[in-house]
């Protein structure tokens, strides 16, 4: 999916962290970022993207999605997110059962998003790792940036919902932060058991058992990945504000419907929200605050937002709407341009190699026919790898293929 020498050239270019340069050049070699600016030296060789009159981003990034694991038109057949055989899942893997054929990706390439973080559902207490991945590839091994590159777990309404209709723990909020609980202690209890043993001398070591669930938390303890806390309601959001003080991990707070109402205490410990989705009804009880003004009021308050659609609760390619609706009702557009961007790459991780148009950073870019926040502007070309892999001309879209 690599050219050796591309140049977009006479466009608007947004590198996200610093300023908007007019007219500017992008030099792709090998796939990363070489240089941007103007008046650079276009080697002969190199094959050359118009584009002038439109504007140049990166990538979108999805930060919580479901594009792969929860396939669309397939039904129960393309339904993996939610594996509700028992309420703690820390050792499945949403690697294991994304698509890459989902109708999803390419919808995600058309809208602008060029990278997506994978979730497993929110069925569990406990519900598995997630994974990060570009939304174009023949297998989902070469597409992966980062996995695990968080964990996923679900307060609120869906897991005493689940569990309470079949009778078993937990069928209370209690019940789910309690099951939480006790699975990330016995967690640190496999860890100092691993690290006992370690600290003996070689000849007195005793094996552990492997415990594909617990290694799994204790990444989330030793602060490897982070802990992605499904949560509407503020008091879901303080049950998991308590459990990340007591346990120490990091936490990356996930819908955030009322998130706004407890905005300083989370700009005081920085912990950030992914906030969404926003345009959809109120179905439930734990929505009854959505509000488009929320990312806006949260970014006032200097919470780090990330604006996610939910896909397929709102189709992955409607993510810029949603910013541009957040702005709308008083999100600032710089802002909404960074959560869709560089803000969700370090939330996921991969904040080394997208979510800015930086030197060395890959080149995962998106030709926009005009300011994307405006709702007439469209994806005329996007590139990963410094490969373009869908244009839009004469009404037409064309995808490359992903081989």
């Amino acid at each position: 999916m690599t050219d050796n020498t591309t140049a977009i050239v006479g466009g608007y270019v947004v590198p996200i962290t610093a300023e908007p340069i007019d007219g500017a050049t992008i030099l792709i070699e090998d796939g990363k970022i070489a240089a941007v600016g103007v008046g650079l030296n276009i080697p002969p060789d190199a094959h050359v993207i118009d584009a002038a009159g439109g504007w140049v981003l990166p990538g979108f990034i999805e930060a919580h999605g479901h594009v792969g694991v929860h396939e669309e038109g397939e039904g129960w057949a393309g339904a993996d997110s939610n594996e509700l055989t028992e309420p703690v899942t820390a050792h499945v893997r949403a690697l294991d059962a994304i698509n890459p054929a989902d109708l999803g990706f390419r919808d995600a390439v058309s809208g602008g998003v060029l990278a997506v973080n994978v979730n497993p559902g929110s069925g569990n207490p406990i519900g598995g790792q997630t994974a990060t991945l570009k939304c174009w590839g023949r297998t989902v091994d070469e597409m992966l940036l980062r996995a695990p590159s968080g964990m996923k777990s679900a307060l609120g309404e869906n897991p005493k919902r689940i569990y309470g209709e079949r009778k078993q723990t937990p069928s209370t909020r209690l019940g789910t932060a309690a099951l939480i609980r006790g699975a990330l202690v016995d967690a640190g209890n496999y860890l100092a058991r691993m690290d006992a043993e370690q600290r003996k001398p070689e000849a007195d070591r005793k094996p552990v058992d492997r415990d594909l669930k617990l290694e799994a938390l204790g990444l989330v303890l030793r602060r490897e990945i982070p802990w992605r806390q499904h949560c509407h309601r503020a008091d879901d959001i303080a049950t998991a504000l308590r459990l990340a003080e007591e346990f120490g991990y990091d936490l990356v707070i996930d819908h955030g419907t009322e998130a706004h109402l407890l905005a300083d205490i989370l700009a005081a410990k920085d912990i950030p929200v992914v906030i969404g989705p926003l345009i959809t009804s109120r179905s439930k009880v734990e929505l009854r605050n959505r509000s488009l003004a929320n990312p806006g009021k949260l970014a006032d308050a200097g919470v780090t937002i990330a604006i996610t659609t939910d896909h397929p609760v709102v189709p992955i390619n409607f993510l810029v709407h949603q910013a541009s609706l957040a702005v709308k009702h008083g999100l600032d557009a710089v802002a909404a341009l960074r959560a869709l961007t560089i803000d969700p790459a370090r939330i996921v991780g991969v904040d080394d190699r997208l979510g800015s148009i930086d030197p060395g950073k890959d080149a995962d870019l998106v030709v926009w026919s005009g300011d994307p926040l405006d709702v007439l502007s469209r994806v005329e070309r996007a590139l990963i790898n410094g490969a373009e892999i869908y244009s839009y001309a004469d009404g037409e879209a064309r995808f490359a293929e992903p081989w």
